[in-house]
């Protein structure tokens, strides 16, 4: 097979993985602890840098999936995985439970039904309520509340740690990380494809396409014509801090005929978060945010929690949902072609990503991959904690006495310290820009949105920027 794990033989690798998202990092984890060489490839110049940075951060239990679909088994199994590696590497989580909140009598009718799904689904958990228990629990939202489910089971989380972390992990388990590396086109040849990228080729003897938004057009590279994507921008504002207790839990809109609508959910960050929109768009990359937007999600709270929009928006966002045309995931082994898909990924793909790693390596092993389980693996990385919930470095005196570098703050909004930036700056997969170090430390996010830390935050990082492995190509590569 290879010279090794993590080593490719003569150049070509055993499995590339096209995506670096949490599906991708999720997949390369999963293969590379097995006794095979893994590639990474990312077009962009970060991991977790497309759909998987903007989305509602939830970790969804599966209680509304359509009962009997891949996804449905797949959110079910990940939600289990990610709250038991989110201990293990220290991903932030936190157990606040949900509502479902019935405005009118369509919605009220709904209610039993979801809880019927959910049982179908496998969780039994869910409780239809009064609204007297409904306004027990959340007393500002407005008026009008006829009932409730409760999702005692659905959780907040951290979803840039989450990439972070899994992309880290394969990379200490062997994995080889290719970033801005954009696929332009394949080519197959006898047990060996070859994808050129914006970096020059990378050979492999199989190729996992988890690249989202781009996942249709790829699928088209190895022959297929079998979905489109459709890139679905979805809005959201994000609250000050001070909002907090208006909401300690998620408040979930009833499905029905007219779509999902607008949730109300408490961040790890300490914020509040209303959102999202949803409107299809063409532009794959088009992730502004609109006027539009801001005024739908304010009406949209005026309705849901009056005390909310009173508040102070701290910031809006948008990210791209990658919908498809398809019911379903679309995860596929073609043995033919040495190739599988892993496409169609909803927003669901934060909570099933390590269940869909799983069912990935199973089907590459049906297919013909040989995937031998290795005895060696490292521990999984521990990740630094960016959540409110847990001690952030700036309060732990022992750590600051032995590193003063974590009592120096920098970004006061946030209560980031130099060490934090420092030590995203060196990490095993390190911040190569301002946006990376968003991510991994909370910098630049708070109120001023960087107006006052930034030219800090950006001198700190010039001071510690080294030279970055993840965009070497190995050295035992052609």
């Amino acid at each position: 097979m290879t010279a090794g794990p993590g080593r490719p033989d003569q150049g070509v690798f055993d499995v590339a993985v096209i995506g670096a998202g949490i599906v991708g990092a999720a997949i390369a984890r999963e293969l590379s602890g097995c006794d095979v060489s893994v590639a990474l490839l990312e077009a962009r110049d970060d991991v977790g840098d497309g759909t998987s940075k903007a989305n509602t951060a939830i970790l969804h239990t599966g209680f509304d999936a359509r009962p009997g679909t891949l996804e449905s088994r797949l959110v079910a199994r990940g939600h289990h995985l990610l709250n038991a590696y989110a201990e293990a590497t220290g991903i932030p989580v936190e157990h606040t439970g949900a509502v479902l909140v019935a405005w009118n009598d369509e919605e009220l009718r709904a209610l039993p039904g979801l809880k019927d799904k959910a049982e179908a689904n496998g969780y039994g958990l869910c409780r239809v309520i009064g609204p007297e228990e409904v306004y027990r629990d959340l007393p500002d939202l407005a008026e009008g509340v006829l009932g409730g489910l409760t999702v005692p089971g659905e959780s907040i989380i951290c979803t840039w740690t989450t990439n972070l972390a899994l992309a880290t992990d394969a990379r200490q388990r062997g994995t080889t990380l290719l970033l801005n590396h954009r696929v332009t086109a394949v080519e197959q040849g006898e047990g060996t494809t070859t994808l050129h990228t914006s970096a020059g080729d990378v050979r492999a003897r199989w190729t996992v396409n988890a690249a989202g938004l781009g996942a249709d057009r790829i699928d088209r590279l190895f022959g297929h014509d079998r979905f489109t994507v459709t890139p679905r921008r979805g809005e959201l504002l994000v609250f000050d801090k001070l909002a907090r207790p208006l909401a300690d839990r998620i408040v979930l809109p009833v499905p029905t005929s007219r779509g999902k609508g607008v949730l109300i959910a408490p961040t790890v960050y300490g914020n509040v978060m209303l959102g999202p929109t949803a409107e299809d768009l063409t532009d794959r990359t088009d992730t502004a945010t609109s006027e539009d937007g801001y005024e739908f999600l304010l009406a949209k709270g005026e309705r849901l929690m009056p005390c909310l929009t009173a508040e102070e928006v701290t910031a809006g966002y948008a990210g791209l949902r990658a919908a498809t045309d398809h019911p379903d995931y679309l995860i596929e082994a073609d043995p033919h072609r040495r190739y599988l898909l892993a496409g169609g990924i909803r927003s669901t793909g934060l909570s099933a990503g390590l269940a869909i790693a799983e069912h990935a390596r199973a089907l590459l092993e049906e297919a013909g991959l040989a995937l031998t389980a290795r005895d060696d693996l490292p521990d999984p990385p521990r990740m630094p904690n960016i959540g409110e919930a847990f001690p952030r470095p700036y309060q732990d005196a022992g750590l600051i006495a032995r590193d003063p570098a974590y009592g120096t703050i920098v970004c006061f909004c946030e209560r980031v310290t130099e060490g934090e930036i420092r030590d995203a700056c060196h990490a095993p997969v390190p911040a190569r820009s301002l946006e990376g170090l968003r991510r991994r430390t909370r910098a630049m996010n708070g109120r001023c949105q960087g107006s006052l830390c930034g030219a800090t935050v950006a001198a700190l990082r010039e001071r510690h920027h080294a030279h970055d492995v993840c965009s070497s190509r190995p050295k035992d590569r052609p």
